[in-house]
């Protein structure tokens, strides 16, 4: 594999329309972070240390989090160079019916969708099918916002960008309360905006799945079959879904907990979320995402050409409210970016591609440093803040920085309105 390309290829700001691309400020601080990581002696001496034994240690550590926090389920993966290092389940599927998670137990991996939904664009736009910065209404005429012409410029890139103009999480509720999203997505043309499309960041789930639509109107195919064909067969992800149906009808699934009466209580899958495939559609289990982070470290350019990763890990919009998070993002973050369907954070001075979610019952977390060749997703079955400390616990290993003990006891909080 080519290294020099892995370990830079989130960071070079190209391919974009005037709106598409960085402000100058901005540009130069990734530009200055490329720089910053492209001088650690890993790319130098072209390979990272073999972290099997870190992997073996952190393997304990998980254990510990099950048994000690009491949680029902987790499922981890540790990947470096190509390699799957460590592949399994913790605790079990269901609080009621204690059968183990295992390394093919599927879970709803919620938000992590989106990197999917990035990674299909950008094939299409390899072949033509697609454009990063045509307007959007040429294939969806109509699409509609109250700033009518904004509406008219918008692009893919925007799109999956979180550039729409609308406020955080418009319609999210709407969702929720069980509204199709058919309805939502027309309700966008009566959603206030907080600038013209292009111009700011705000995470959206109703507005980011109009790339389904897209990918319809383009290939006269349902989004979900063209990742199914796409990406989740050309890589050996079996056990990987979309829909409620398609998690409850895997040989082992997780079963969503949450908290009732200081313990946690197993619940049926919402629907509501799956509503919104290219957002947060997915299930997969641990090897399914074991096999997804190998992918999109650079290491099956069968299916994904450097050119598709290129294009998906290149920031287009600073987030700094990354940075103001708490924990490990205010410690460890320098600046946030977020590209395609990944956030892009420079992670203590080295490149970190990442991304969470978050639905009733699940949590997840996918990331890795492409200068160490290193990657971490870490998926369970319960609302616990706990498990979140194994990803900088793993990353602070990698990079031999001073250790933190980040897996202390967190109170358990309700279910974000905004996903990440």
């Amino acid at each position: 594999m080519d290294r020099f390309r892995q370990h830079t290829s989130v960071m070079p700001l190209t391919k974009a329309s005037p709106r598409g691309r960085l402000p100058t400020l901005l540009l130069a601080a990734a530009l200055a972070l490329a720089c910053t990581a492209g001088a650690t002696p890993v790319l130098a001496a072209g390979k990272a240390p073999d972290f099997s034994a870190d992997a073996r240690e952190i393997e304990r550590l998980a254990e510990g989090v099950v048994q000690q926090s009491r949680i029902p389920g987790m499922a981890m993966a540790i990947v470096q160079d190509g390699k799957v290092l460590s592949a399994r389940g913790y605790g079990v599927v269901d609080s009621r019916n204690p059968q183990p998670v295992g390394p093919d137990t599927v879970f709803r991996i919620a938000s992590l969708s989106k990197a999917f939904a990035g990674t299909l664009s950008a094939i299409l736009v390899s072949e033509g099918a697609m454009s990063w910065d045509s307007p959007v209404s040429n294939q969806l005429p109509a699409f509609a916002l109250r700033d009518l012409q904004g509406a008219q410029r918008l692009t893919v890139r925007e799109i999956l960008s979180h550039r729409v103009g609308l406020g955080y999480n418009t319609y999210d509720r709407d969702l929720e309360a069980d509204q199709p999203y058919p309805v939502l997505a027309e309700k966008l043309s009566q959603a206030p905006m907080t600038c013209s499309p292009g111009d700011c960041y705000a995470y959206q789930n109703i507005a980011f799945s109009l790339v389904g639509d897209l990918v319809f109107a383009t290939t006269g195919d349902f989004y979900s079959h063209q990742v199914e064909k796409r990406l989740f067969h050309p890589l050996g992800m079996y056990g990987a879904t979309y829909g409620r149906d398609g998690l409850e009808a895997s040989p082992s699934w997780a079963r969503p907990h949450v908290r009732s009466g200081g313990k946690w209580l197993a619940v049926r899958p919402k629907e509501t979320y799956y509503r919104i495939p290219p957002a947060a559609g997915v299930n997969a289990s641990i090897n399914d995402m074991a096999q997804w982070l190998i992918a999109q470290m650079g290491h099956r350019p069968d299916v994904l050409s450097p050119e598709v990763l290129n294009e998906i890990q290149t920031p287009q919009v600073s987030t700094p409210g990354e940075i103001r998070g708490g924990g490990w993002r205010r410690e460890r973050l320098k600046s946030a970016y977020y590209g395609l369907g990944w956030r892009i954070y420079d992670y203590a001075g080295h490149t970190l591609v990442f991304h969470g979610g978050a639905v009733q019952g699940y949590r997840a977390v996918a990331a890795f440093l492409p200068d160490r060749d290193i990657g971490v997703v870490i998926l369970w079955n319960s609302e616990s803040a706990m498990p979140n400390g194994l990803l900088p616990t793993a990353l602070d290993r990698a990079l031999g920085l001073p250790r933190r003990e980040w897996l202390a006891p967190e109170p358990v909080r309700p279910t974000p309105r905004r996903r990440r």
